[in-house]
Parts: structure tokens; C-alpha cells; sequence
């Protein structure tokens, strides 16, 4: 076998010094990795204590206008009230006023959680002719609620606090046993509400959390049980709580709504 060259055994001695001086520099760069995860704060390089984590894009904030002076009110109560009563025909806003002010005091941190909860009348209360789970069986009744949110958070935003719990959709018969804690609590159809369901959901308020109960007395599935206007009637002059009532012209939804409500209260 021929010798080989000067240049060949130069050539040959340049790889095995690359090859380890590269290897050098890949143990030096992940003892420092080590080095930089276990030191204290003070020692860390400028670049480190500079870095932050990339946040989910949320979309720009949209202060909610109030389409009329009836939501005006309404919105003004909500924000300063601990338990408002939002009563009227459907098509006035109740619910989106509600839920836009639930995501705005969610974005701003000024809450821990948003729940969302209703009577499941139709299915009496026990959810079982659904497939799935509870929350699959509840999903029909948020639907209103979860067009408003995804509109005002962002759909990124909303699913993470959906996965975390920031935002929970649970039926009113599962409440029992709750407090309502460092959160904002709306309870829609709330005409559907027995007396014993209103006082249960009632009694949940715990500290810095606003409420807000929202329906139609007129529209009641469950015949002359409602609750909703028995609770309005006992405590509309507590100290903390506001009944707004909204009329047939301050249904926003359409002019058609508007009319065939008419058609059907007034004689």
C-alpha cells in the first residue's frame, strides 16, 4: 500500500483536530446551559434576564358601545353593581352585554373565572338524552355565550381559558355546593328558575365576584313556578343589587322581532 503524502497526513491530523474541537465546543455549550438553569438570578448574562415569553396574540380591545340608553343603563349597572337583574323581552342585548362584560373583566385580570349557567329545561334537568359527557350535553345552551367570547378574547384565548377553567359552562342543577368567588357569574333564561333553584343559585355569591341574571318573564317554560320575578320582587332594594327592566323598544335584534313581539303581548 502506497504511503501517503504529507498533505494527505496533514489533511487527516486537520479532521481529527476539527472533530474534537467541535465535540469540546458542544460539552462547553451545554455546561454552560447548566451552569446558566442553576445560577442565581444575579449572575444570570444581560440577554437571559431580558428574555420573555412569547404571550398567545390577542386581538385589539374594543371598548363595548351600548347600541341604546336602555343597554347604556345596563351596562352601568353590571359594572357597578354586585348582582344585577337584566329583565325584558328577548333581542334587547341582555346576554351580550353580559358575556362582553364578563370577557372584558377576564382580559383586564380583574377576575379569576367566568361561568356561564343556565336551567336545562328541555332536558329535565338531568342532561341524559345528549351523548357525552356532562359538558358535551351542556354545550347546545353556551352557544350564545361562546359566539360573544370568542368575539371579544380572541378563539386562541377563549380555548385556553376553556382548558384551564377560566371560563366554565355548567348547569344550574351542578351549582349546589358552589361559592361564586373572584368571578363573574351570569345565569341566562332565568325565567326557567324555580324559586328552590333561584335561592340555591342566589346563595352562592362569595366575595368579589359580580352576578348577573338575565330573562324574560313573559317567556316562562315552566308555567306560573318561575322564580325570577319572586326574587326581583325580594330584593330589588337590597343595597347592592339593580333590577333594569328593558322594553319592546329597545329590542336591538331586528325590527321583525320587534314586531312579532308585538304581535303576540299585545292584544
Amino acid at each position: 500500500m502506497a504511503k501517503r503524502s504529507a498533505a494527505q497526513r496533514r489533511l487527516q491530523n486537520n479532521r481529527k483536530y476539527a472533530s474534537a474541537r467541535g465535540t469540546d465546543e458542544r460539552i462547553s455549550k451545554t455546561l454552560r446551559r447548566k451552569a446558566a438553569l442553576t445560577a442565581p438570578i444575579d449572575d444570570l448574562p444581560s440577554n437571559l434576564l431580558r428574555f420573555e415569553p412569547k404571550s398567545p396574540k390577542r386581538p385589539p380591545k374594543t371598548p363595548l358601545k351600548p347600541r341604546n340608553d336602555s343597554q347604556a343603563r345596563y351596562i352601568t349597572a353590571i359594572r357597578s353593581h354586585r348582582l344585577t337583574f337584566g329583565i325584558g323581552p328577548a333581542g334587547t342585548g341582555k346576554s351580550y352585554c353580559a358575556a362582553a362584560l364578563a370577557a372584558e373583566a377576564l382580559q383586564e385580570r380583574r377576575i379569576d373565572q367566568i361561568l356561564v349557567s343556565r336551567p336545562a329545561v328541555e332536558a329535565g334537568e338531568r342532561l341524559g338524552f345528549l351523548p357525552g359527557d356532562v359538558e358535551d350535553k351542556f354545550a347546545p345552551y353556551f352557544d350564545a355565550f361562546r359566539d360573544c367570547l370568542i368575539e371579544r378574547l380572541g378563539k386562541g384565548v377563549f380555548e385556553c381559558a376553556i382548558k384551564n377553567d377560566r371560563i366554565v359552562a355548567a348547569p344550574l342543577a351542578y351549582l349546589r355546593g358552589k361559592t361564586f368567588n373572584n368571578a363573574f357569574v351570569v345565569l341566562d333564561e332565568a325565567q326557567n328558575c324555580t324559586r328552590t333553584q333561584l335561592k340555591m343559585f342566589l346563595t352562592r355569591i362569595g366575595e368579589y365576584c359580580t352576578i348577573v341574571v338575565n330573562g324574560d318573564i313573559t317567556q316562562s317554560d315552566i308555567g306560573n313556578d318561575s322564580g325570577l320575578d319572586d326574587a326581583v320582587r325580594r330584593l330589588r332594594d337590597l343595597n347592592g343589587v339593580y333590577v333594569h327592566e328593558f322594553q319592546r323598544v329597545d329590542i336591538v335584534r331586528s325590527g321583525l322581532v320587534r314586531d312579532i313581539i308585538d304581535r303576540y303581548e299585545c292584544p
